[in-house]
């Protein structure tokens, strides 16, 4: 093997996917994307979007930021929208990485989120890898992708979201948590953390360094302190 790239081109993912569903919480999407973009000058890797359609998804649809009581709905208008490259039932054949994230519409209770779940289900036998950051956990966790696995999840809403699926280990005080081929992370931020790590894993920490630096980003690499399982040791 002449180097290092082609030995990667042969055995190391090169193509991952966004799970997008209205409501998702953009640093959840766009903190691990930019680490992602990062890897990219290091390595060939391709990034896709996929949603319930083709049409644009919103990280702040008005319905739900109207009746969700998790916050207090100001009147605001701050919309986020990104738009497919593919949809639930049309993803590429050679998907590798899923990246799930959290926010909003990841809640049991809102309609949105079960063809997401129903498409984590279908979708996970045949990754390498699975990343979930935030309450994304509780997609895969409502999927049964987790049962059995140490898993971790936003901390401010960590009641909630750990009461969605009792069969998994969840770990509270975890940044981020690796059980198999499952990796998850705890809240927004963390993200590009379990993001970097991955990488770290796979390409190398050299790899992953030169990420966060070029992101000008301090890396909280110890999977297992996260000091929001205290900030919000009595949240919801």
């Amino acid at each position: 093997m002449s180097s290092l790239s082609e030995y990667l081109h042969l055995v190391a993912p090169s193509k991952a996917g966004i799970l997008l569903f209205p409501g998702f919480e953009p640093l959840d999407v766009f903190g691990p994307v930019e680490a992602l973009q990062m890897l990219s000058h290091a390595v060939k890797f391709d990034l896709v979007w996929i949603g319930p359609t083709l049409d644009p998804v919103s990280t702040a649809p008005k319905d739900l930021m109207a009746n969700d009581p998790t916050f207090k709905n100001q009147g605001s208008s701050i919309d986020t929208r990104v738009v497919p490259t593919h949809t639930y039932d049309n993803p590429p054949d050679d998907l590798e990485v899923l990246l799930v994230p959290g926010g909003l519409g990841t809640r049991e209770h809102w309609p949105s989120s079960a063809p997401a779940v129903a498409f984590i289900e279908k979708t996970y036998p045949k990754l390498k890898y699975l990343i979930t950051v935030c309450t994304g956990a509780g997609l895969a966790a409502r999927a049964g992708v987790l049962d059995g696995k140490r898993a971790t999840t936003n901390k401010f809403v960590w009641k909630e979201t750990t009461s969605w699926r009792p069969q998994v280990q969840w770990v509270k005080l975890a940044r981020y948590v690796v059980d198999g081929n499952c990796w998850t992370a705890a809240g927004v931020s963390a993200g590009i953390d379990v993001t970097l790590a991955w990488i770290a894993h796979v390409y190398g920490e050299e790899v992953a360094r030169t990420a966060a630096n070029h992101m000008e980003y301090e890396w909280r690499d110890d999977r297992n302190w996260d000091p929001f399982a205290y900030v919000f040791s009595e949240g919801p």
